[in-house]
């Protein structure tokens, strides 16, 4: 087999056949974001973070960034199933808050979700926790002033999930010095060399780094 048969469209389109079945909503989802060039997660992170929220029996996950719902959507999948808890929605946009609510009552979903209309950060730092997951995905230039606050709400044995890590390919430009590329190298640099963490880059999608806490 020639290696130049494993290419990124190619790993990525096959990946994504692998996802079970999911609910019509969750495909409309995906197919309003694709056509209207919003960033979602997709299919094949979405069903990632169900299956470590299932592993880990998490109960209250708190999503930094959460957008329409689509990533709420699937934590609250997993937390119903594992008995039941809070997953935390939070944005700053009224109109994205109202399309996520209207999304997962359809979903069977809104009643796990709590609704923040609110800096992500901010509204980490107003919500008790510990937290079994923390999942991060607010601008990428205020990655690295997240991390010690994400750190104190997060419980041991808990997981932080960090989207957008590969940054459409930006970090591996040495030439790109703009405020999102060296916000996800910092992070990055910050999370793996702290002691703290088991830390791991899943190449999935635009990459998602999942780290343990200890």
């Amino acid at each position: 087999m020639s290696d130049d048969l494993l290419t990124y469209p190619a790993t990525q389109g096959y990946i994504t056949t692998l996802v079970p079945p999911r609910e019509a909503e969750l495909m409309e989802m995906e197919a309003y974001a694709d056509k209207h060039d919003f960033p979602i997660i997709g299919p094949v992170c979405g069903y990632y973070c169900y299956q470590l929220a299932r592993m880990i029996q998490a109960r209250s996950v708190f999503e930094l960034g959460s957008g329409f719902g689509y990533s709420t959507a699937w934590f609250a999948k997993a937390v119903r199933e594992n008995g039941g808890g809070v997953v935390h929605h939070t944005v700053w946009d009224e109109d994205l808050s109202s399309r996520a609510r209207s999304h997962l009552v359809k979903l069977g979903s809104v009643d796990l979700v709590q609704f923040h209309l609110s800096e992500a950060v901010e509204a980490l730092k107003k919500t008790d926790g510990p937290f079994d997951i923390i999942f991060n995905d607010i601008d990428k230039d205020a990655y690295p002033a997240s991390l010690p606050f994400i750190k104190e709400k997060l419980r041991s044995g808990g997981l932080l999930i960090i989207d957008n890590m590969l940054w459409h390919g930006r970090i591996f430009d040495p030439a790109d010095r703009s405020p999102a590329t060296l916000g996800v190298h910092e992070f990055t640099k910050q999370i793996t060399h702290d002691p703290d963490w088991i830390v791991s880059l899943a190449p999935m999608r635009d990459g998602m780094i999942v780290a343990y806490k200890k």
